[in-house]
This record gives structure tokens, C-alpha cells and sequence, in this order.
């Protein structure tokens, strides 16, 4: 804590707000102290959120396009089937059996193909946690320009500095900044649940057993994440809390 009756002359009588009096660069000085200790920890949350969410959003989307195949009909698969039949009926006509003894395929290219209830819920599940990412993503990129403006060092007198800084901190205050900025980690995490549900919705008829094991890997892991929290990190923000209240 600097004596700022020391680090800055006195003022002259009646100049006490003067455009370049010591009340407002003592308040230049504490105001920059102050926005740099509140913003660092968000900064740095919504860099790490940025990368995670960027990196998740990429592999989401390679699972959405092998997923999305599923939602229209398979041709490759119908065409195969139906040589296997043609096959099967060249054979029957060579060994003198009835083609009525050969199986039918079971497509119909004439039919309005549905998709199964599965790959429904796995495409919904996994678009859904892909749109919740990028939105997440987005959001971090505003709060980063948001952060970075805040911050920005305005030029003129040390009150006009001072009036822009104000004004910023009311705006920051009034569209509850940190608050996004916190809700972020949250959407992220709703972002990772609908996927991994998705993911044992998608397992469920290649093995019933591996998905359950699966889901009970994802239930256990994200209990031991809620019920031990990092206390640093509510110390911290205790702190910046209070230095809030008391500036």
C-alpha cells in the first residue's frame, strides 16, 4: 500500500478536482491494482475453457459425423444385401432348387426409411452437446474481448481516466461479467454429460455390458470431482469477493 500523500504533491486550495489532482491518480493507481487482481483469474479460466472447449468440439463432431450416417438410408449396405440375394438365387437355380426356398432381402428401396430409436437419440444427445460446446466457446471469446477491454488503459487526464474506468466498472458490474464468466465451467460440464450419455446410448447395442461399465466409470468419476473441490480455488474467490465489497 503505497502513501500517495508521499508519492504526490499536494494540491492547491479549491484544485482538490482538478483534471490531473491527486484524488484521481491516487484512484488510477488503486483502480488498476484492483481490475488486474479480478480480472487474472477469469483470464485465465476462460483461456483454459477456450482450448478444452475447442479441442472437445473437434471430437465431438468426428463422433457426429460417423453418427449422423445413421439418420439415412444405407445404400452400400442395400446394394450388398442385394447381391447376397442374387447370389443366392443363381445358386439355388444351379443346384435345381425352387428360388422360393431363397430369403427375401429385408430392404425395400420403394419404403420411406426410418432411422431406429437409438440412432435418434444418439445424434440428438451428441448435436446437442456439440452446439453446447461451440456456444461455450463462443461465449469465452466475448468474455476474453470483454476482459480485454476492461483492462485497456484509456488516455486523457487522470479524471477523465478515471471517469472511463468507473463507467467500465458499472457496465462490467451491471451485465454481471464474472458471472458468465463463472456459468461457463457449468455449461462445459452439462456439454460432457449429454455426451457421455450419448456415448452409452451408442454402446447399448454393441455391448450392453461394456456400456454400463462405461456409465458407471463417467457416475463415479464425476462424484469424486464434486464431492472433493479444489479449496484454493474457493479461497481465491473469497478473496476477490471481498476485495470487491471493500473497494
Amino acid at each position: 500500500m503505497f502513501n500517495y500523500e508521499d508519492k504526490y504533491p499536494e494540491d492547491p486550495i479549491y484544485h482538490e478536482t482538478a483534471p490531473n489532482a491527486r484524488v484521481w491518480r491516487t484512484y488510477a493507481d488503486e483502480s488498476v491494482n484492483f481490475d488486474a487482481n479480478m480480472v487474472e483469474d477469469s483470464r485465465d479460466n476462460v483461456d483454459v475453457l477456450l482450448v478444452f472447449a475447442g479441442l472437445f468440439s473437434a471430437v465431438v463432431s468426428t463422433f457426429v459425423t460417423q453418427a449422423s450416417q445413421s439418420l439415412s438410408a444405407d445404400y452400400t449396405q442395400m446394394s450388398a444385401s442385394f447381391l447376397f440375394e442374387l447370389v443366392a438365387i443363381q445358386r439355388a437355380v444351379a443346384s435345381g432348387a425352387t428360388v422360393d426356398t431363397v430369403n427375401a432381402s429385408p430392404y425395400d428401396p420403394s419404403s420411406i426409411f426410418v432411422p431406429s430409436t437409438g440412432s435418434i437419440w444418439v445424434n440428438g444427445l451428441w448435436f446437442t452437446s456439440l452446439v453446447l460446446s461451440l456456444t461455450t466457446a463462443l461465449i469465452a471469446v466475448l468474455a476474453k474481448q470483454w476482459l480485454h477491454y476492461y483492462t485497456a488503459l484509456p488516455s486523457g487526464t487522470p479524471r477523465e481516466r478515471s471517469h472511463v474506468r468507473q463507467f467500465r466498472y458499472m457496465g462490467f458490474q451491471k451485465w454481471h461479467v464474472l458471472v458468465i464468466v463463472g456459468l461457463l465451467p457449468v455449461l462445459m460440464h452439462v456439454a460432457l454429460a449429454i455426451f457421455f450419455v450419448g456415448l452409452v446410448v451408442f454402446l447399448i447395442p454393441l455391448r450392453v455390458s461394456l456400456s454400463w461399465i462405461y456409465m458407471w466409470q463417467c457416475h463415479l468419476y464425476y462424484d469424486a470431482r464434486c464431492t472433493s473441490p479444489d479449496g484454493s480455488q474457493y479461497a481465491e474467490a473469497s478473496r476477490i469477493r471481498g476485495g470487491q465489497s471493500n473497494f
